[in-house]
């Protein structure tokens, strides 16, 4: 199993969560997804206020929750991508929300208008017809996929994912 990862960006409310979502339900009967989403203001909840894992969790302990049907961490840490990774074990395919300063192959978003200050990390986007590609100078080597084509955004992701 090669793990093989690929990023996703774009403004607010592009739909970038959508498309994951999409791309995601698509190809778990398939391949062994996993997502990595960015939170940079560190505002996700992930336990309930006054449960035992979220007093484990204040008390400044790392905390795993383990279930017959899945595990959750807790942790304090900030992880590299290699050691999320690892967290994960074996995996097909790593789909990651955000995380600009990864240096991973990356899909932007856009939808109305294209927000400029992406291209130079950007190596494709995905847009709709709400967008007028005209209007703005795309450099030539970032490729252009339909937004609503799922199939065409997984096939790019198949012939620039890396390995992780």
């Amino acid at each position: 199993m090669s793990r093989r990862a690929v990023a996703f960006t774009g403004p607010s409310g592009s739909g970038k969560t959508t498309l994951i979502e999409k791309i995601a339900k698509k190809l778990t009967s398939q391949r062994a997804i996993v997502i990595v989403k960015h939170d940079p203001s560190d505002k996700a909840i992930f336990d309930t206020a006054g449960k035992d894992s979220d007093k484990f969790f204040k008390s400044g302990a790392d905390v795993a929750v383990v279930s017959p049907t899945r595990t959750t961490l807790f942790t304090h840490q900030n992880r590299k991508i290699s050691q999320i990774a690892d967290m994960f074990g074996e995996f097909d395919l790593m789909l990651v929300e955000g995380l600009k300063i990864l240096p991973l192959p990356r899909i932007a978003i856009f939808r109305g208008e294209i927000d400029e200050s992406y291209l130079p990390a950007i190596q494709a986007m995905a847009i709709d017809e709400t967008v007028d590609v005209d209007k703005y100078a795309i450099p030539p080597h970032i490729e252009i996929v339909d937004l609503n084509d799922t199939d065409a955004i997984i096939k790019w992701i198949d012939n620039h994912s890396v390995e992780i």
